[in-house]
């Protein structure tokens, strides 16, 4: 036999070997590169092919260690956990626009209370992750029963163990220094954690969130440096200053009534279908209130209560997860806590279950005297997830009827919650051409809340509140899921969408009614529920102490920063995940000006402090410094 044949059967026979191997990397490659698409089908990252390569190499490597029939089960649990992770990606992109992360998931019990929305998002064909695994069970245990002519010494397992281990880890490794060369902060603070998985894949992906959280807990077990707490309280004292007195004190003394409306998209405002008006009282009260129409939702995983937190507090959400859990024993220079030493009494009332989203915890780090939850309602109709909103709404006005003046009162809205599937409970509105869609049934849902906050407003004129109240409607986050944006763009006749025209709908309406109808009109500066605090703490002459938003009233900036690292400036909109920056009034793209630079890097800090305070609880540091 020849010297070449000899070669030719050591491959071919090394190849039959390793088939197991061969056949497992092929199939997870194609796996994660289906995912990359799937998350970015308008801008697939193919450099990303070498990181997905490599984080797959690293992984078979482990497998050169164990004997044959070892070896099968490892690469095959390995193959099914992988694809339910990304079954699980998947659908929390469609929901959040995000990665999953191991801080994302101590919000899974969540999950039970909103089955249908989660159940809403399946999709059979992501089930191509894991059908292979089912396909190929028969033939598993077949192939390990199989005999084979050449076993491996324990040295050739090492060698070949290392080989494949170093040749991954190295491709990876030149993956993730030309990311920490382009964006430095990226790695650790994982502000941008869609663009960061295009760029390196989604098995490195987690194995970074991983380190991260690991490394981030051992790290936050330990005390800022001075410098850094001092950098932190000096950034704040900044941006707290007062800057104009435009309706400074104007509501001091009046009742505070927020509402936060489940899914309420600006969208929807003023439009019609089939001829008639979605939001016709919403409309209404606009017209007679200051009304902002530049105004984004910045939630983050904790979606409703990240809302919720920014409104309240004027701090960024979580890095990952949820503040309310994760944050849940910080101490907050919360909206109520300063209307509290004003002598005002506060009131958070939502007519779902108190543990769900950990309010029942959290209203009471945010200093609300009471939490009226699911059990202090009588639940006798159920629209959507719970209690229909015309009953929350009418048992809200009786207690609120019963508060000593002046009071704050925080009430959150239900019905309108994705999947809008309750179509008999939100009665006949006919959506027209949209019937049986995501867009139909959402815009049944929200004229059916718009009909019940209608009556609720009129209630509350009629009582003689209106005359002492300042009273505050917006809208939590996105309604349509980015799985169904085209049927948002058909709606509103957008042609060839980008990222820019995709953010342009992010917008959510701030409505601000004062006695009288005094100050109406419309405030066209960009903002985000970072900045409700702040514009409240103006109007009241509240102290502006620990917040990153800006008082929408006195402020010049036009800045709104996202979780995600995205930002705008009113004038540029920077989109994160795909490191591209569009001029707001021509909707194209625009080169890095060292100005627009500037403030990537300086946005990214003040991320950063936010975490800081909450992953140390600075807000009680800095209180206590006060009191010393």
């Amino acid at each position: 036999m020849s010297i070449d044949m000899i070669k030719q059967s050591r491959v071919t026979h090394f190849l039959i070997r390793n088939l197991d191997i061969i056949l497992f990397a092929a199939i997870i490659f194609f796996k994660l590169m289906l995912y990359a698409k799937q998350i970015s089908p308008e801008y697939l990252y193919m450099g990303v092919t070498h990181p997905v390569f490599a984080s797959v190499l690293i992984l078979a490597s482990f497998s050169m260690l164990f004997e044959h029939k070892t070896r099968m089960n490892f690469l095959y649990t390995i193959n099914l956990i992988i694809g339910l992770v990304l079954i699980s990606d998947i659908m929390y992109y469609k929901y959040f626009k995000d990665v999953t992360t191991v801080a994302a998931l101590r919000n899974i019990k969540l999950l039970s209370g909103v089955s249908s929305s989660v159940t809403s998002l399946i999709d059979i064909k992501d089930f191509i992750y894991v059908i292979d695994t089912i396909i190929l069970f028969p033939f598993l245990k077949r192939y390990k029963n199989a005999k084979r002519k050449y076993n491996s010494t324990a040295v050739n397992k090492i060698v070949f163990f290392l080989l494949i281990f170093v040749t991954g880890i190295s491709i990876d490794a030149k993956s993730v220094a030309a990311i920490a060369k382009e964006q430095p902060t990226l790695l650790s603070a994982m502000s941008n954690r869609i663009y960061l998985t295009k760029m390196i894949g989604n098995l490195n992906f987690h194995a970074v969130d991983a380190y991260n959280y690991i490394s981030t807990n051992v790290k936050n077990s330990k005390k800022l440096s001075s410098e850094r707490v001092t950098e932190i309280k000096s950034y704040l004292d900044d941006n707290n200053q007062i800057t104009g007195s435009n309706l400074r004190g104007e509501a001091q003394g009046k009742n505070l009534i927020v509402i936060q409306v489940e899914a309420l998209q600006q969208f929807a405002i003023n439009k019609k279908v089939d001829g008639k008006e979605i939001t016709p009282n919403l409309n209404k009260w606009i017209n007679k209130s200051l009304y902002f129409d530049n105004y984004f939702y910045q939630v983050a995983g904790g979606n409703t209560s990240d809302a919720e937190f920014m409104s309240n507090n004027s701090l960024y959400p979580a890095a990952s997860g949820a503040a309310y859990y994760t944050y849940s024993g910080n101490q907050y220079n919360s909206l109520a806590s300063q209307l509290k030493n004003s002598d005002y009494y506060t009131a958070a009332l939502h007519g779902y279950s108190e543990g769900f989203w950990n309010r029942n915890v959290m209203y009471k780090s945010e200093s609300f005297d009471n939490f009226y939850g699911e059990h202090s309602f009588n639940v006798n109709e159920e629209v959507g997830l719970g209690l229909s909103d015309k009953s929350f709404l009418d048992q809200s006005i009786e207690k609120l009827k019963t508060f000593k003046e002046p009071y704050y009162s925080f009430l959150v809205t239900l019905s309108s919650h994705f999947p809008y599937d309750d179509s008999q409970g939100y009665g006949d509105f006919n959506v027209g051409q949209y019937e049986n869609s995501i867009l139909g049934n959402y815009l049944k849902g929200i004229h059916y809340t718009d009909e019940q906050l209608g009556m609720f407003l009129d209630k509350l004129d009629q009582e003689g509140i209106t005359k002492n109240s300042l009273i505050v409607i917006y809208g939590d986050h996105f309604a349509i899921p980015k799985e169904n944006i085209n049927e948002l763009y058909s709606f509103e006749n957008v042609n060839n969408p980008d990222d820019l025209k995709w953010f342009q709908y992010q917008k959510v309406p701030l409505i601000i009614h004062f006695p009288e109808d005094e100050n109406k009109g419309v405030n066209h500066t960009y903002g985000g529920q970072m900045d409700l605090y702040p514009t409240l703490a103006n109007l009241f002459n509240l102290p502006r102490d620990y917040m990153f938003g800006k008082d929408l009233l006195n402020s010049n900036s036009n800045k709104v920063l996202f979780r995600s690292g995205s930002f705008t400036d009113g004038n540029a909109f920077y989109v994160s995940w795909t490191n591209t920056y569009y001029n707001i009034k021509t909707g194209n793209i625009i080169p890095e000006t060292d100005e627009l630079k500037k403030k990537k890097e300086e946005y990214t800090r003040e991320l950063g402090y936010s975490d800081d305070m909450l992953n140390h609880n600075l807000i009680k540091s800095f209180e206590g410094d006060k009191s010393k």
